[in-house]
């Protein structure tokens, strides 16, 4: 039994279990007194601590296993000391520690020792002679993973004294994911001087044997620009605003500050004192830590430079420029000039410079300067002084059960005789991929003249416009008539063997054909970026008939205005696809983002009169929803689409079966598992990673699998941090898992899976507020949180701390739209909170309906809103902490 000891001999008797206290989430890295004692201070029994943390972590224990610390208290006067009562406060898990004046057994104790062996939650009355030391024992065994909390107070005479223990409950999978190599912050590196260097051959693929008809120009930062950003000051076009008359000028000075960012980010990936490998005859391979995460992003063509290591600040010797060959998974192969390779041995260490690829920064200025030949109505639809009227023909669709709004759509793409762009607002899962591919297929057929260039936010999302006008069974696209325009710097592996007939290429390098080849396709596929090659070869504005824009929520006005600027006419139609409510662009300078980079033309357009009024004639919004189940609908639809989104899902997949197994509630497909792990980071990599969720996200994966009708393939995981991805992807390597997609929000973009497991990483609040102005990992971002949780066709399960996630607003609502739905597991709920006034707003074309008091109390799915405010989503900037305190 459980119990007390009590009187002079603490092994005579026990009793029952007294009253204990209860407690919370106790964030021990927000608030370091928690675990930091200086037992001289605190009076005359000085008492050790159990369990002291290393490394600033708590200690580890496995499940099912005990733990046992010692603890001394020891009397420092010549006076005797009352020792009251040693008592177990609280736990948390409850019960989880226990107290013994006996070292708890171990496997090789006799029969005898364990018979004698006593535990309980306190102990009492003992007097401690002066200059005496007791030592007693605190044990933890536990159940279940995650941080293991306890407060034991010690009443020594007129003292209480308290120890908070915190205790780290693992499994073998979060063990083998424990780092050897604790955090630290990567030093700035000194860059040497590169007025002079040794010039290297440019590789063949970036070298052409004929030039462009449209050149590329340099588009260099001018100085005076270049020195007010670099001092932190805010240009007067900036100060102005958009207006259409300082367009240029105004998005060129946010691409300025986005490319200054970017190069002084390059710099933190300088190396110093590094060596390299001959590989073969021509190249050296460097090692570049961080280059699978593409931390930094290098491509065949760029080039670093590199000299002899010295600690001779005033050498002089010049560098080498080398061209990136090659890209390994964590190496890179270069070549220098020929004396370079020639005097290299092994054992020579290096400086290396990376150096920023401008190539793509160059498109945007030469976009951005090119708007200047586009329409009033495309640029500032809402200065237009007419309305416009579409005419409509009824038409018969190639693409089987496509819905009222979907057929509208198209109908309205086919009437449109030109500018303003015509809108296709589509929330998650509603089938704006497929509404574009009917409207392209359509144009295809009745427009014998029409030329179609369709562009996607990546190449994945091209690829699968590809594959969907190719494989439509009505309608047959030749082979002659459609172009998947890829970027050399693409790997030729990368594109599906079924999909490479489509593509020019020579000696396994992409290229785009001549102007005279390009004018045959009737039909051009490509990503933003790579729209600008069309016009370098010479096709002329107004060659196309219709410009496709797919996700174009994810693209800035300057990546946007790539395929138009300098393709478009008045007479073009142009058509965009997307979702302002879902992620933005990525944009790495948080200043440029804040003046207005981070906004999409998507966005900017849908708060135009003519599209904020959701005028019929400029724009469709689409509001059937074929992906998810109702219950993972709801809570989105309410938060973001004016609760007005369908859930249209049919039930009958058989692959909805084996995800009830996990389910407390079989009718409610979203699962909250609360636990509570610990935020770490290794090396000198910034990024996050939590051990305790990666096993807790595995175990889910591996009783999902159990049923053989769920496919690895059915299942994907959602994290904020790539670090977080290499941890699960490893464990799930070892488990013979390889088809399970893990990867950040962006990445799944656009993309559904049956089951999705979103792991959220925090486990303090110590770290929000940065995230939160960074707007880093989900919190504070109702972007990501939007597309995050509405991947999910069938299973949606969040996996996190619901003491951290209970601070954003959206994530609270999360947490407790389960708890009322019967649908959360784990670690001891927090208080509920009402976040009714702070949510923060969102744009124009939404409104959020909170909760009242009445309804406050619970929020059952299918039960609406009743009072309604307005919310504000902050902009997106990048899925990872390439913002991390290492490198701000």
């Amino acid at each position: 039994m459980m119990g007390n000891f009590g009187n002079d001999n603490w092994e005579d008797e026990y009793s029952i279990i007294g009253d204990k206290g209860e407690i919370g989430f106790i964030d021990f890295e927000d608030d370091k007194s928690v675990y930091t004692y200086v037992p001289e201070e605190e009076g005359p029994v000085k008492i050790s601590i159990p369990f002291p943390f290393i490394s600033g972590q708590p200690q580890s224990i496995l499940i099912g296993e005990t733990f046992a610390c010692s603890i001394t208290l020891e009397n420092t006067t010549s006076d005797p000391v009352d020792l009251w009562k040693v008592k177990i406060y609280c736990s948390n898990p409850a019960d989880s520690f226990t107290l013994s004046l006996m070292q708890p057994p171990s496997a090789n104790s006799d029969v005898e020792y364990r018979r004698c062996f006593l535990e309980g939650y306190y102990l009492e009355d003992r007097v401690l002679q002066p200059n005496e030391t007791l030592t007693i024992w605190l044990s933890c065994k536990p159940k279940e993973m995650g941080l293991h909390t306890s407060i034991v107070h010690f009443d020594a005479g007129d003292d209480r004294i308290e120890r908070v223990v915190f205790l780290l409950a693992e499994d073998q999978v979060s063990q083998s994911l424990a780092s050897s190599r604790p955090y630290s912050r990567t030093s700035r590196r000194n860059r040497f001087a590169v007025d002079e260097y040794v010039v290297a051959s440019r590789p063949a693929r970036t070298r052409r044997t004929q030039g462009y008809k449209n050149k590329l120009p340099s588009f260099d930062i001018p100085n005076d620009v270049r020195e007010l950003l670099e001092n932190k000051q805010v240009p007067e076009v900036i100060k102005e605003g958009l207006m259409i008359e300082n367009y240029v000028a105004y998005f060129s000075t946010l691409l300025m500050m986005e490319e200054l960012h970017l190069e002084e980010e390059m710099r933190c990936y300088d190396m110093e004192f590094v060596a390299m490998k001959r590989k073969g005859y021509q190249y050296l391979g460097l090692e570049v830590p961080g280059l699978a995460e593409r931390r930094p992003s290098l491509v065949y063509g760029d080039f670093v430079f590199a000299k002899l290591a010295s600690h001779n600040s005033e050498d002089t010797e010049r560098p080498y420029q080398g061209f990136i060959c090659r890209v390994e998974a964590d190496e890179v192969l270069l070549k220098f000039a020929k004396e370079f390779h020639t005097r290299h041995q092994n054992g020579n260490l290096y400086n290396v410079r990376f150096t920023y690829n401008r190539v793509n920064m160059r498109r945007l200025y030469q976009a951005v300067e090119g708007v200047h030949n586009l329409d009033t109505d495309v640029l500032f639809p809402s200065e237009s002084t007419r309305r416009r009227l579409i005419k409509t023909t009824p038409v018969v669709p190639f693409t089987c059960c496509l819905n009222e709004e979907q057929m509208h759509s198209v109908e309205m793409i086919l009437g449109c005789k030109g500018s303003p762009p015509y809108v296709i607002y589509g929330p998650p899962g509603t089938g704006k991929t497929m509404t574009l591919v009917e409207a392209i297929l359509q144009l295809h057929i009745s427009r014998k003249h029409a030329r179609i260039l369709v562009c996607a936010a990546s190449n994945s999302a091209a690829d699968h416009i590809l594959e969907k006008l190719i494989s439509n069974e009505f309608v047959e696209i030749k082979e002659n008539e459609i172009f998947r325009l890829n970027a050399p710097s693409r790997p030729y592996e990368d594109v599906q063997p079924d999909n490479i007939r489509f593509c020019f290429f020579e000696d396994f390098i992409f290229k785009c054909p001549p102007v005279k080849a390009l004018k045959r396709y009737r039909v051009i596929i490509c990503t933003y970026m790579s729209a600008s090659l069309p016009y370098a070869e010479g096709i002329q504005r107004g060659h196309f008939s219709h410009i496709f824009l797919d996700e174009a929520g994810q693209a800035s006005e300057p990546e946007a205005m790539v395929p138009m600027s300098n393709l478009c006419r008045k007479e073009t139609v142009v058509v965009l696809a997307g979702d302002p409510m879902q992620l933005g662009p990525v944009i790495f300078s948080r200043v440029a983002e804040d003046f207005g980079l981070g906004r999409s033309y998507l966005e900017r357009l849908c708060e135009c009169e003519f599209y904020c009024k959701e005028d019929v004639n400029y724009v469709t919004r689409l509001v059937r929803n074929y992906r998810s189940h109702p219950a993972i609908l709801d809570l989105p639809s309410k938060l973001f689409y004016k609760g007005e989104l369908l859930a249209c899902k049919e039930d009958s997949s058989s692959s909805m079966n084996p995800c009830f197994d996990i389910l407390p509630n079989k009718e409610f497909p979203v699962l909250f598992i609360g636990i509570q792990g610990c935020d770490e980071r290794e090396g000198n990599n910034p990024s996050w990673f939590n051990r305790i969720e990666v096993s807790k996200v595995v175990e889910i994966i591996n009783k999902l699998k159990a049923d053989k009708d769920l496919t690895g393939e059915d299942i994907g995981v959602i994290t904020p941090y790539r670090q977080q991805v290499i941890k699960i992807n490893k464990v799930l390597e070892s488990f013979d898992l390889p088809d399970v997609k893990v990867g950040s929000v962006e990445q799944f973009q656009g993309q559904e899976r049956e089951v999705i497991i979103v792991s959220t990483v925090r486990s303090t609040v110590k770290h929000n507020e940065f995230d939160r102005t960074y707007c880093l990992g989900f919190l504070c971002n109702p972007r990501r949180f939007n597309v995050a949780i509405t991947r999910a066709k069938s299973l949606l399960v969040i996996v996190g701390n619901p003491h951290i996630v209970c601070k954003d607003p959206y994530w609270n609502k999360l947490l407790w739209y389960c708890s009322d739905n019967n649908s959360y597991q784990g670690c001891p709920l927090p208080e509920r909170q009402d976040h009714k006034d702070i949510l923060p707003i969102l744009g124009k074309n939404l409104n959020y309906v909170a909760e009242d008091s009445q309804a406050s109390k619970g929020w059952v799915w299918g039960q609406s809103f009743q009072a309604e405010e307005t919310l504000e989503i902050p902009r997106c900037v990048t899925d990872e902490a390439e913002w991390s305190d290492g490198w701000k």
